[in-house]
């Protein structure tokens, strides 16, 4: 059997001053709020549009190849064999997207062609930051 060192009883060998304690709360009162600021609804709405759009890995995916095209931009035409998509389905895909603010649609005759927003991204994630 191990045995353990003899503690002293005597608790109140420091030398220091007594700390003083906080005073009670009372039972109907709540701390302090540390919230000094936080979203308004409006943008709040605007946030989540944004990250709901990321959301999908298939919208990841979209905004990732408009990155990695020429130019920084990618016609429809360009985008749906890559996901396996109906060029319907990435187009419902890229109006979410362009809703949320992630990309910008330009129309070149029949052709749509997007680009990512710069700062979108940024943008979403300053509003958190800032609250």
């Amino acid at each position: 059997m191990k045995r353990v060192p003899h503690l002293s009883k005597n608790v109140n060998t420091c030398q220091t001053s007594p700390v003083s304690l906080p005073t009670t709360i009372e039972a109907n009162t709540c701390c302090v709020p540390r919230i000094t600021s936080s979203l308004t609804a409006e943008d709040a709405e605007r946030v989540a549009r944004v990250f709901k759009a990321l959301g999908d890995p298939t919208r990841v995916r979209l905004l990732s190849l408009i990155a990695a095209g020429a130019g920084g931009e990618a016609c429809i035409c360009d985008l749906t064999e890559p996901v396996g998509l109906s060029q319907g389905t990435v187009s419902h895909h890229m109006k979410l997207l362009t809703d949320a603010g992630l990309v910008t649609r330009e129309q070149r005759g029949k052709w749509a062609y997007f680009a990512l927003n710069d700062g979108a991204l940024d943008a979403a994630a300053d509003a958190l930051r800032s609250v």
